[in-house]
């Protein structure tokens, strides 16, 4: 794993699409979590890596493989790597090469960008140093008390046998992989839909959410592993057919408590125990080659088959979103950045043109019965969104990995790893979707979905057959895949990396008030605490976008063992958050709050928090490092 963590202060955040959400510290960082399975007998391998991130945009996936290939060279690349998204909307955001995922960031974000693309890399890069001879073994169950369906209005138009055939309006299944060295375990993935929405939109703390908060407490509570250091257990919880799936079990935002804190950690421990009953049960082991298929493949014009929509030969448009794109859903999200208020103030929308291209009438009818709010396809000089998309499959023995770069609803999925199974045949047994991977293309609903019009059908890019112009991809793929062919060529994906504007503001100084230090502490701890209470300390510090600190910390709680001070708690683990405060912005002050919700099973002893950080030379402009430490405290 590696550390994917971007600026933690006065950056937008991606995901719920608001101007007003800006980081304001870490709860806890992101990591890039990657496995690497190689066939021995005929060479191949493939990559997965699950990274706590909203998306991957196209843009990382084409650094990352484009790094790959100068450094492995045609060992790793578009057809064997798959990188997924938890689907965190607490992270940093404008990270995109797009223009409507940057609209409510101020544009591109490079400092964040460079931090994912990196880390992902040395992710990659530290499995493939470690690969040694092994087994994966597969083991399958249901989880029925961490997701919801928010669209059950929508899914209800599905055909009622189709329905019943599933029996619930929530998809359960969650498929673990067990990975082992020899007889040794070293990593686990687990495959379950749900969106990682527990923290709400007025969250301003980075966060992996409830996926991120399993991962941490079968990593580092359960395996022992200490972050910032080359780890011996690996726990990915990745994101699958998640669209409709909310953790928010009240469907207004909320659930199961009112706070959000509580209900990332639990709807996360409901994963991680689920998970850990199926990695202990009766698991298959898989046999049989590894294999890939993978294609770009440009979705806006794509003739779509009848045997695939049920009737006649249809066609894709060119991508649009509907006016309930703009309305949001139980969890919150809606759209500020088109009301016209609001595009008044946004120098990126201004620097784009300042107009909106309105969406032609033919583009209008090929959406319909979409009402058009915002033709992203048609934008100039170039669309707001991809059209050109990668789709993969994975074959691991009996297993098919069928990535896609979207939000698919849960019958979506279903119907897309009904395509591939039926098109694969006997030689694989178990089908996973994994979404949120390699690109980021909205939603994908069904047709009968998509004429409700709701959030997810208006978020569906190229009209109400998207989803079976994706079946007919996917069974093409398969095709190839059984019968030992290669895919149909590609179409080549543009690169806008150098394209690309920012209107975030820089460090212009860091200043402490006067007769203060970088360092000092401005709120001391306590002499002594029980466990179970919370330690604040605050220091004097520089803008966290001074230094990124990745793969590094914020902070630390040590305890002092009777020869030297041991590190028990950093920036990436839950019991700590770290809060950077502005104070007074045209001085250039700024504290950084730091708490520890002392664990119930701590040792008593002396401990103390020291708090890293870097400010800016106002004069020279020179970055330089600072340290803070708290009093030495009693835990009793």
């Amino acid at each position: 794993m590696a550390d994917i963590t971007g600026e933690a202060a006065e950056v937008g955040m991606m995901g719920y699409a608001s101007t007003t959400q800006v980081t304001a510290g870490i709860h806890m960082r992101q990591r890039a979590r990657a496995f690497i399975v190689a066939d021995q007998a005929s060479g191949k391998r493939t990559v997965f890596v699950n990274n706590d991130l909203g998306m991957v945009f196209q843009g990382v996936q084409q650094a990352v493989i484009k790094a790959l290939k100068a450094k492995y060279g045609n060992q790793y690349g578009a057809d064997n790597v798959i990188l997924a998204a938890t689907h965190t909307h607490g992270g940093p955001g404008g990270f995109s090469h797009y223009a409507l995922y940057n609209l409510t960031t101020l544009g591109y974000n490079k400092r964040t960008y460079d931090a994912i693309v990196s880390g992902i890399v040395l992710a990659i890069d530290k499995a493939h140093r470690d690969l040694k001879p092994g087994s994966v073994q597969l083991g399958k169950g249901e989880l029925t008390d961490a997701n919801n369906n928010r669209s059950l209005a929508a899914y209800e138009r599905n055909p009622q046998a189709e329905r019943e055939r599933w029996g619930r309006p929530i998809d359960p299944e969650m498929t673990v992989l067990r990975f082992k060295q020899g007889g040794v375990d070293v990593g686990v993935i687990s495959w379950f839909a749900t969106h990682a929405v527990s923290m709400s939109p007025t969250n301003r703390l980075i966060s992996p959410d409830n996926k991120g908060y399993a991962a941490w407490r079968w990593e580092h509570e359960l395996k022992g592993v200490r972050y910032n250091a080359d780890s011996d257990f690996v726990a990915a919880f990745a994101q699958s057919n998640a669209g409709d799936m909310t953790p928010n079990l009240n469907l207004d935002g909320t659930g199961p408590t009112q706070n959000e804190f509580d209900n990332t950690r639990i709807i996360g421990e409901r994963q991680l125990q689920k998970a850990l009953e199926i990695y202990n049960g009766a698991l298959q082991t898989l046999s049989g080659p590894v294999d890939y298929r993978q294609r770009y493949t440009d979705f806006s014009r794509i003739s779509v088959e009848g045997r695939f929509t049920g009737g006649a030969t249809h066609q894709t448009c060119p991508a649009a979103l509907g006016s309930s794109f703009a309305a949001g859903t139980e969890d919150g999200r809606g759209l500020d950045g088109f009301t016209e208020g609001d595009l008044a103030g946004n120098p990126f929308f201004t620097a784009l043109g300042g107009i909106i291209t309105p969406a032609p009438q033919w583009v209008r009818d090929c959406q319909a019965p979409k009402p058009v709010l915002l033709a992203t396809g048609t934008q100039t000089p170039y669309p707001w969104t991809p059209e050109v998309l990668p789709v993969s499959i994975v074959r691991i023995g009996q297993l098919a990995i069928v990535a896609a770069p979207g939000e698919f609803t849960i019958m979506s999925g279903r119907r897309v790893r009904d395509t591939v199974k039926a098109a694969l045949g006997d030689s694989v047994q178990h089908i996973v979707f994994a979404g949120y991977a390699n690109a980021y293309s909205g939603y994908v609903t069904t047709p009968e979905e998509y004429d409700a019009q709701h959030y997810e059908g208006a978020s569906t890019h190229f009209g109400r057959w998207t989803l079976p112009a994706y079946q007919q991809t996917f069974h093409e793929l398969a095709t190839a895949l059984r019968q030992g062919q290669p895919s149909y060529a590609s179409t080549t994906p543009r690169d806008l990396s150098n394209n690309q504007m920012s209107f975030q503001t820089g460090v212009v100084l860091d200043n402490v008030p006067l007769f203060k230090s970088f360092g000092d502490v401005t709120l001391q701890a306590y002499a002594g605490y029980a466990r179970g209470q919370r330690v604040n300390v605050e220091f004097w510090t520089g803008h966290p976008k001074n230094n990124l600190r990745q793969g590094g910390t914020f902070l630390e709680v040590q305890r002092w063992d009777g020869s030297a001070w041991r590190t028990v708690a950093n920036d990436g683990d839950w019991s700590t958050v770290y809060r950077w405060v502005r104070v007074d912005p045209v001085w250039g002050s700024s504290k950084a709050a730091i708490s520890w919700d002392i664990p119930h099973d701590s040792l008593p002893g002396s401990y103390r928090i020291r708090h890293y950080g870097d400010y800016k030379n106002g004069w020279n402009g020179s970055i330089n490092g600072l340290t803070g430490t708290s009093r030495t405290f009693q835990v009793y």
